[in-house]
């Protein structure tokens, strides 16, 4: 039985699920590299692409910038494989693990995290010397 946080993982299917969507259709999704857990990017997703994610195996999302439907991966070659998807106590929001092969971040980072957010006060300057950039 798989297991997460230490507990037995229940099954359900996505029409057994109603999935709770904002107000305009989405839900959003944690993608963590499998394995590792690292937060890779939090992306929207819409029944169409949740339903696309699980028939084909990889990661689809909707752009609210481009208001389309988008393989992530599909131009850079570096498609996301989805290993399983997990739903919320409220469902109302996902956790996708993947193994992503290569960065997830249109910046080109391997995760969009990148960053360490500090209050205006705070000295920036890194345990390594350089500045943290914003």
């Amino acid at each position: 039985m798989a297991t997460y946080a230490g507990e037995e993982l229940g099954r359900v299917a996505l029409d057994e699920v109603p999935l709770k969507l904002d107000a305009a259709g989405l839900i959003p999704a944690v993608v963590q590299q499998t394995g590792t857990g690292e937060v890779l990017m939090v992306a929207w997703m819409s029944e169409e692409s949740l339903a696309l994610t699980l028939k084909t195996g990889t990661t689809w999302f909707w752009s609210r910038s481009r208001q389309e439907l988008w393989n992530k991966g599909a131009t850079s070659g570096n498609m996301q494989q989805v290993k399983r998807i997990l739903i919320d106590c409220d469902a109302d929001t996902l956790v996708v693990e993947v193994d992503s092969p290569g960065p997830a971040c249109h910046t080109g980072h391997r995760s969009c995290f990148f960053r360490e957010l500090v209050g205006a006060d705070t000295d920036t300057e890194t345990e390594t010397g350089s500045t943290a950039t914003a």
